[in-house]
This record gives C-alpha cells, structure tokens and sequence, in this order.
C-alpha cells in the first residue's frame, strides 16, 4: 500500500476530524499517496508534485520551495502493518484521506476488512472515482471533495457525470466544496443543480491555511449557507494546530 511520507514516517497519525460533517470527531487519518489531480492550492503537494511533472502550485515563487522525490515520499507499508498502527490508538474512527485515496481501492477494501466491523470508515475523495462494489459495501461515509476551476484542474479532469451522479444517490455522500472567492458560489450552485445534490449535504469551506485566510472569507460563506440551506464548515485543525503535518 502506498503511503505519503513526508518526513521518513508514512502518515498515519491520531487527531481531530477538521472539516465537514464529522468536525471535531476524534479520529485515526491514513494519508495515502498519489493523486489524479493537481490542485494549484493544494496543502498536501507532496502526494503528487514530483520533481520533472509541469503542474503548477501557489507555493512555486516561495524561495526554497521546490518539486518532491516520488521515491522518498512514498512509503511501501504492508497492510498488516498498517492495520497495526491503527490498532494502537484509542479509536474506533478511521479517515482514509490523500493524495486521492480512491486510487487504491483494492488495498484499502482488504485493510477495511482486516480491521473489521467494530470501526467507522470514512474515505475524502475529490469525486472523479467510482467506487467498486467492494469498496462501497464496507465504506461508512464519503467526503466527496468536488474541485471547481479555481483548483486550475480542466474541467474534463475535475468534473465526472456519471460519478457525480453516483455520490447524488448515495446516503453515505457528503460534498464540501471548497472557495477562494465570492463569485465562486455560483459555480457552485450550477453543480448543485445540475446534478442535483441535496442541500443538506452540501458544505461550504473557505480556502486557507491560516486563520486570517480562513476570516477574511468565513462571514460570506455563513451567509451563503443561510440563503441555500447548505452547512458551513470551517478548517479545525488549521484554527487549532496551525498548518502543520500529522495533526
């Protein structure tokens, strides 16, 4: 199974649920690498911008900063293994996170399986996979992350019908959507129609990795969920912890 590994550990790592439904919920984070999109906001780059690829990231003018070995941040961890270091935490809540983590649906299937029944499986998703019957069978919930143009994704990449129309169905599915800008809510209230999510499982989230960043957007969005019946969601761990890995 492929993890992240950003600092010679994979990722696995015991904390609070910061976004959507299940805010402030205690909970074990399984970060696994690789991603079929590149976000140019994205706070977990080191899943996807390997050095030689041309994706673009906000961070780029930062001096210092600089693209990712695949080999060193990418951590082979067998699923026994895996299984183990969850086992050891005083938690029955899992959240499959990434990178994209739908990318390794068959590993995380027989993981979920391994650990059994007594916990609750949560997998965030950007939205463009179908699950695979296995995989649906014995995932609680989906954090279903939709990304809008502001990811600077094409549209093609980012936007899948038939898989938007699966997670429109399903019970399990919630959607945060995530915004830069006013203007882009009604980007977001297209997608809501147009394939007809309902609304009480529509989250709104400013994008941030700072408080102030979080501020400067939060009252818009309060009010944008007042006037369309979605819910706000805020960035816990960010308010808390600080843009920091592994909390």
């Amino acid at each position: 199974m492929k993890l992240a590994q950003p600092d010679q550990e994979p990722e696995i790592f015991y904390s609070i649920q910061g976004e959507g439904k299940n805010l402030g919920q205690p909970s074990i984070f399984v970060r696994t690498s690789l991603c079929n999109l590149h976000c140019s906001w994205c706070d977990t780059d080191y899943t996807w911008n390997w050095k030689g690829t041309r994706f673009r990231h906000d961070r780029d003018a930062e001096p210092g900063y600089e693209k990712f070995d695949k080999a060193r941040h990418i951590a082979e961890m067998p699923l026994e293994k895996v299984a183990e270091a969850i086992a050891a935490f005083p938690c029955k809540n899992v959240v499959l996170t990434g990178g994209e983590p739908m990318l390794q649906q068959p590993q995380l299937t027989a993981l979920m399986q391994m650990l059994g029944p007594d916990y609750w499986f949560e997998v965030e998703t950007n939205g463009t996979l179908l699950p695979e019957p296995g995989f649906d069978e014995r995932i609680n919930q989906y954090n279903v992350s939709p990304k809008l143009a502001n990811s600077n994704n094409s549209q093609k990449l980012r936007e899948r019908p038939k898989v938007y129309r699966f997670f429109a169905q399903s019970p399990k599915a919630h959607f945060k959507f995530v915004l830069s800008d006013v203007q882009e809510l009604e980007e977001v209230l297209a997608l809501v129609r147009k394939y007809g999510l309902p609304p009480q499982s529509v989250y709104l989230m400013p994008e941030g990795t700072t408080a102030g960043r979080l501020a400067e957007k939060q009252a818009w969005l309060i009010e944008a969920c007042k006037a369309h019946g979605f819910h706000f969601t805020s960035r816990l761990h960010i308010l808390v912890y600080g843009n920091k890995r592994g909390v």
